[in-house]
């Protein structure tokens, strides 16, 4: 495994798998956050990492410099890290990083030649996506999956999807083909809140996975932070009768297909709950 860079090897007790990635398939932040509340909760620790050289145009994602307290200058490179947290009720490796722009193959060989090391045999891939949804009702969720029984024993509707796709997307063949049991979840976010993180979907999320993997885990610090979101998020639309009727457009449309709807990229509604949430 020339591009995984081991710590060391934990001990693990049939661990599964959740693997969350910051980019296309990460709207809101949401299944990336997801990932943090796992490792933040259960204590995990970084034990193995991938060396992005091979992975990135680092013109298109530059490094970050960064001064420590003592004044010193580091630089923070792409990070995908696999992380062991230990729960109760089963062991997890979190894999949590960043969609590379290059090799995606070479890339999952890595993470799926990994994940049988530590003797993986289920994984969970997250995502979240822009949908025409409003942000009044419950975050619907899809799946992906090579199994459609992994999806149907698990409660999720399959995704119809066909287009681009992310690595994700990728993984979730790559891992299956490697004979790991692999599904993906992902969570809709409001197109009209892509700009700024989503609480809501990573409550869902947090919520569907630990469901999924049959963990028991503390929610209700997301459960708050979601329900404080809607109250703001409704706090700017109450002023507005346009923006209001725009939202009450995506709530009779959730069950349609509209076209007109779908075109609308409310832009006044983006501009003015950003402004509203950055001062807040």
């Amino acid at each position: 495994m020339p591009h995984l860079e081991w710590v060391r090897h934990p001990e693990l007790r049939s661990p599964v798998a959740v693997l969350a990635f910051a980019g296309w398939g990460d709207a809101g932040d949401a299944s990336t956050d997801a990932a943090r509340h796992l490792i933040a909760s259960l204590e995990g620790d970084a034990f193995a990492r991938i060396d992005p050289d091979e992975f990135y145009e680092f013109q298109t994602r530059r490094p970050e410099v960064e001064m420590t307290e003592a004044g010193v200058r580091t630089i923070h490179w792409p990070r995908n890290e696999f992380h062991a947290l230990h729960h109760p009720d089963g062991d997890l490796v979190v894999v949590l990083g960043e969609e590379p722009h290059l090799r995606w193959r070479a890339f999952g060989s890595a993470v799926s030649e990994a994940l049988h090391t530590l003797g993986v045999r289920r994984a969970l891939l997250l995502g979240a996506f822009l949908g025409q949804v409003p942000h009044t009702v419950p975050v619907p969720l899809v799946g992906s999956s090579p199994n459609p029984m992994l999806l149907a024993d698990n409660g999720v509707s399959s995704s119809n999807y066909e287009g681009p796709t992310g690595i994700v997307g990728s993984l979730t063949h790559q891992l299956a083909e490697a004979g790991i049991a692999t599904m993906s979840v992902w969570a809709a976010v409001p197109h009209y809140l892509s700009n700024q993180p989503y609480p809501p979907a990573v409550y869902t999320l947090v919520r569907k996975a630990t469901a999924i993997l049959g963990l028991s885990l503390e929610t209700s610090d997301l459960a708050a932070a979601a329900a404080e979101y809607k109250i703001n998020v409704d706090a700017v639309i109450s002023g507005n009768e346009e923006l209001s009727e725009y939202v009450k457009k995506l709530e009779a449309a959730i069950d349609e297909d509209d076209d007109e709807i779908r075109q609308d990229p409310a832009a006044d509604l983006v501009e003015e709950i950003e402004r509203f949430l950055r001062e807040s």
